[in-house]
């Protein structure tokens, strides 16, 4: 069944001054029949979904600057350099994302538990820069069922329902990049490789004991200090607590080279979550990050055979940050009262996620092992 384009808004005149009705930015407005555009990922352009008028994005000229993260901190706590816009939350998974002032129920992108709730505003640092959608839905649909088809013990009814409801939501997913310059004073041993024979004892084939020598291998430590030097570009940090971590990383790497600079453009038709790691704790986690790349050169740098580290006081100074947007493609629904989340990268495909486990399945599957063990043990047994 084909939709019908809605009617071409009429100009009316608003007798009642006390209530604000919703409009459609005129950079958003189909020309032809007066529809929302959406942008039609892949391309550079927003498209109408009933009479399939065009609207190129026009390419910015804008610089996708690194921003001093302590200039900003003092300018954000002013409220100087934030943004407000209408969020609305859901109570089942703690979600904010962009919503229509005019829209107070709807289905929670994140988790799908149905959101009644009235928009509230909030003041936040504005992004500068995002990636715009690539992978397209029918194409993310495509990799979310070859997921579910390679998956190892899943429920039959995990793929049946999953093939049955596939309800993907573009969402652009906030993060925030980090460069910063550090120096790494550290305490710590280096070991030095040494060789021992030493004689043992063992019973041989014939049951008798006998005494044999062998080299054993020994450390030797000593102590050492040292400093070291980082440089650090595009340490990328998820600034949602919506989304499971470890399946958001593994959706790494990103094309952070192909940034173009923040238009509301290539967000019509998509929710844009908030940040809830804001920017303070943004850098707090990037130190961990970091802290596994300062700690492998400092294993470099102290050298020797084998290397403990006691102590490591780390300086970080030209600290400059991005805050962006990334464009994921999100599935979720509720096995057995459980939240399942599955997410794809809008732009290579890449799908990772959350998923229940068959321990009928595995049981049958761990019974097959066991008898073909005993089955192989008994034919040797036989011969």
């Amino acid at each position: 069944m084909t939709s019908s384009p809605p009617p071409i808004p009429q100009k009316q005149e608003n007798t009642d001054t006390n209530r604000s009705k919703p409009q459609i930015s005129s950079n958003f407005k189909c020309q032809q029949c007066g529809a929302k555009l959406t942008f039609k990922p892949g391309t550079q352009a927003l498209v109408c979904q009933y009479c399939n008028f065009k609207n190129d994005i026009k390419t910015s000229k804008e610089t996708i600057e690194e921003l001093d993260y302590h200039e900003y901190l003092n300018k954000a706590e002013a409220g100087d350099v934030t943004e407000e816009k209408l969020y609305i939350k859901c109570n089942a998974c703690g979600a904010e994302s962009t919503s229509a002032a005019n829209i107070t129920s709807q289905e929670c992108a994140f988790c799908g538990s149905e959101i009644v709730s009235t928009a509230h505003s909030k003041k936040l640092i504005k992004p500068r820069s995002l990636l715009p959608f690539n992978v397209t839905r029918n194409t993310a649909k495509k990799s979310y069922k070859e997921w579910l088809n390679s998956l190892w013990f899943a429920p039959n009814a995990l793929k049946k329902k999953a093939r049955l409801n596939v309800a993907l939501n573009g969402v652009f997913v906030p993060h925030w990049t980090f460069d910063t310059k550090a120096t790494s004073d550290y305490t710590g041993e280096r070991g030095k490789y040494y060789y021992v024979t030493v004689t043992k004892t063992r019973t041989n084939a014939e049951g008798k004991q006998e005494t044999y020598t062998e080299r054993e291998r020994r450390t030797r430590w000593y102590s050492t200090t040292g400093r070291v030097y980082n440089l650090f570009n595009d340490v990328l940090v998820l600034a949602s607590r919506t989304l499971p971590r470890k399946y958001t990383e593994a959706l790494e790497p990103w094309d952070l080279n192909n940034l173009v600079p923040y238009k509301d453009d290539y967000l019509s038709g998509f929710k844009t979550e908030s940040y809830q790691v804001n920017l303070k704790q943004g850098f707090t986690l990037a130190k961990d990050i970091m802290d596994d790349e300062i700690r492998e050169t400092i294993r470099r740098d102290i050298g020797g055979d084998d290397q403990r580290i006691h102590s490591v006081n780390t300086h970080y100074k030209d600290i400059s940050f991005k805050h962006i947007l990334l464009p994921v493609w999100i599935s979720a629904y509720r096995y057995h009262e459980k939240v399942y989340r599955f997410l794809v990268n809008a732009r290579t495909g890449e799908v990772q996620g959350e998923r229940p486990y068959s321990w009928v399945k595995i049981t049958l599957a761990v019974l097959a092992v066991i008898a073909v063990g005993v089955g192989i043990f008994l034919w040797h047994q036989s011969l």
